[in-house]
């Protein structure tokens, strides 16, 4: 998801080590929600952009790098997860859907969980989420495709390009 590339961008601008979720969200909490950034919606649509975000955070960091970097992380976190409730309430109501699933890396995050599980209560939503364990980086969940792929036989030889919309 482009949910957790944005994480790992913002992190590796402001010098933290990959992958970024983990140390965003641990920065995060020791710092304050007090930079406005652009949030990013299209009309008439559920589709995310994070390209605004993490240019101003970039722009940000450039012109001052001594920037209170947990009140950059808290204010990027917060503002990210205000994007994916919007348009998951959307969606929602839209699809008219009781129940969601958070999956992958991010679905570590504290504030995701927070955030969503509050949003699930006051939307009569049921919401689910991995063990903690069980939150990679979706790259665990690509190579176990592959292995099922790799024991029935299927391969590619090493002209396979990647493509990023394809069907697993």
């Amino acid at each position: 998801m482009l949910f957790g590339e944005a994480f790992d961008k913002v992190a590796r601008v402001i010098g933290l080590q990959y992958p970024g979720g983990p140390k965003i969200d641990k920065l995060a909490k020791e710092g304050k929600p007090n930079i406005l950034l652009p949030h990013t919606y299209f009309e008439d649509s559920l589709d995310f952009s994070f390209s605004g975000i993490k240019t101003a955070i970039l722009n940000l960091y450039h012109k001052n790098p001594d920037i209170n970097k947990a009140d950059l992380c808290a204010s990027f976190e917060q503002t990210v997860i205000d994007m994916l409730l919007t348009n998951t309430q959307k969606a929602l109501q839209k699809l008219q859907i009781k129940k969601l699933a958070i999956a992958g890396g991010v679905s570590a995050n504290f504030l995701i969980r927070e955030s969503f599980s509050k949003m699930g209560q006051e939307e009569g939503v049921e919401v689910y989420y991995p063990e903690f364990s069980l939150c990679t980086d979706n790259a665990a969940m690509i190579a176990s495709a592959g292995y099922y792929h790799f024991i029935q036989g299927e391969n590619s030889d090493l002209s396979l390009n990647a493509i990023p919309n394809l069907k697993i």
